[in-house]
């Protein structure tokens, strides 16, 4: 199924959750970061439970050090 993740589409299995579709896309530790599906953000205790549908529209924001 397709999704995307900050604007760039993305193929990803059908049955998806938010932490395999983390190493599929950035290839890294999840550390730092924190994703919103559709606008809502999801707690990241929930990243491997949450399964993504199609079409879904996903911001992954990591955070950065600096002023």
């Amino acid at each position: 199924m397709e999704v995307t993740v900050n604007q760039q589409n993305y193929s990803v299995a059908e049955h998806c959750s938010l932490q395999q579709m983390l190493s599929v896309v950035m290839q890294q530790p999840s550390k730092g970061i924190a994703i919103a599906v559709n606008e809502t953000i999801i707690p990241k205790i929930n990243w491997g439970t949450y399964l993504l549908n199609p079409g879904d529209n996903i911001i992954l924001i990591k955070a950065t050090q600096g002023g």
